[in-house]
This record gives C-alpha cells, structure tokens and sequence, in this order.
C-alpha cells in the first residue's frame, strides 16, 4: 500500500487491480476469512458475527473474531469479556488476542482502550490502519476461521479489510424492512467490485414465534429476501427470528451458549471452505 496516494481522481487503476494485501505475522496462523456485511447498520450483524464463531466453534473447529467495529465495537460485551484487556507477546511487539470461555479467540478496540466507554474519535484512515494491525500485530494461534466483524457501509473499513486481509467468503446480513433491496445490492456491489465471493445472505429479525401457539408472526411485514436474493443469484443461508432468550443471553456476556438451529446452513456453508481447500 506504500504506492498509493489515496488520490482515486488521478489513479488510472482500480482498487481491484492493487494488491495491498497484509502479512499474518511470524507465528500466526489462519486458514480461512469470512467477512460478515451489511450495506447499514441495525440489522443484527455483530450477533450474527458471534453466533457464527459460535456455532463453527461448538462444530469443532477453532474460531477467532477480528472486531473491525472500531468506533462502535459490541462484541466483548456478548462474550462477557469486556473488562478484559489484552496483553503483549514476552519479548515481541506483539498483541495477544483475548480468549473467550470456549476458546474463541478476539481483538477489538475496547480491548487496548483504559475504559470500554471511552470514545474513539479517529478519522478514516486512522481507523482502517488499526483494523490492519488487528491482522498483522496479533499472535492468531491456529485459527480454523477467522470472522471479520465489518462496520455497516462501504467506507475505508470494509475497502481495508477487502484488500488486506485474504478473505475467502462474505455474507450479507439483512432485515426483512423495505430497505432491504438497498441494503443487499450495496454489500453485493462492492463484493464483486472487489472481487471477494458471497456465501449468501441472513435474514436477521425475521420472525417472532408466539410463546404460546407457536406460530410465526412477521413484525416487518412479508419478507421479499427470496426474490432479492434470486435476482442475485445468492442462497438464503438463515431466517433468524427475534428471541427474547436470545436477546437476555446477549446482554448477560453468555452468546456462546446459545443454540440456534436456524445457522446449521451457514455454518456448514462456511466450514465447507476447509474441506474443498
């Protein structure tokens, strides 16, 4: 990345075309990346990111988060390691990742921060070079899959993470609102701008079942994720409904003790990567 100006007016190649990419360092290891996405923020994409490392984890694999959420990060507090934080390598310029209960390993901002509340007030840039060190500094130790937890929209972060990191696979996160189209073609568009496969797409907050009779209520209105998801050409991984067990395990630091059913065809999706590789 040294050649780059950052003056995309008078550069004849397209951010394709350059290789910025980024070198784990001495002692790390990691097999595969998936970027979780979303074209806006709110649809559940920092819970889908932590579900995911759950589920591939609890599947017998060994799972890390790189939590890209720089301004806004909210995955310790679902793994009830906020208060961590982490610690150097003996001897090196190094940064050890924070362990979950079930061995997930984690970098985040709030991990280096004095207080988890206290606000990052960084430009762009600035922010998009502390996500390449969360890739380059850290010790990652044998890490089956690595998931990339994006900020929402197609800022530097993404452009970051797209071009630095080698990632094999995104998926798209989205809600059943209207917005929806949007939401999607944004994510899908810079994908394929950039050349990264799309696994598919979850649907978050897709339905609530009825504590007593069971039926499905859909609180947004009839979903049109199919049609979308067809005009792409894209899978529908997962409908994941909105769960008050879900959300009270969430708060309480205890993600990874959810069991989501919903998820087994992502994640099978995602641990097929390793198989064919």
């Amino acid at each position: 990345m040294a050649d780059c100006e950052h003056n995309c007016g008078s550069c004849d190649k397209s951010c394709a075309e350059r290789d910025f990419r980024a070198s784990l360092r001495a002692g790390s290891s990691v097999k595969k990346v998936i970027g979780i996405v979303s074209g806006k923020g709110g649809v559940g994409k920092s819970l889908v990111t932590s579900l995911l490392a759950s589920k591939v984890n609890k599947d017998g694999f060994r799972t890390a988060i790189l939590d890209a959420d720089i301004t806004g990060p909210s995955i310790p507090e679902s793994f009830g390691v906020a208060q961590e934080r982490a610690t150097t390598v003996e001897n090196e310029d190094a940064l050890n990742p924070v362990m979950t209960d079930s061995g997930i390993q984690m970098m985040s901002m709030n991990f280096l921060l004095p207080n988890e509340t206290d606000p990052v007030i960084w430009r762009g840039p600035v922010i998009g070079g502390a996500v390449k060190q969360f890739w380059t500094d850290v010790v990652w130790k044998d890490v089956d899959f690595m998931f990339v937890d994006m900020p929402p929209g197609t800022g530097d972060v993404p452009l970051t993470v797209f071009q630095s990191l080698p990632v094999d696979g995104i998926i798209v996160v989205s809600s059943p609102q209207q917005l929806v189209r949007v939401i999607v073609e944004k994510a899908v568009n810079m994908a394929n701008m950039m050349n990264i496969p799309i696994l598919g797409i979850v649907e978050n907050m897709s339905y609530v079942k009825c504590p007593d009779c069971g039926k499905e209520i859909t609180v947004f209105g009839k979903s049109n994720i199919d049609k979308i998801a067809e005009s792409f050409k894209l899978p529908v991984l997962a409908r994941l409904p909105m769960d008050e067990n879900t959300s009270r395990a969430v708060d309480a630091g205890d993600v990874e003790s959810i069991e989501m059913s919903e998820l087994e065809e992502a994640a099978k999706k995602i641990e097929s990567l390793l198989k064919t590789s």
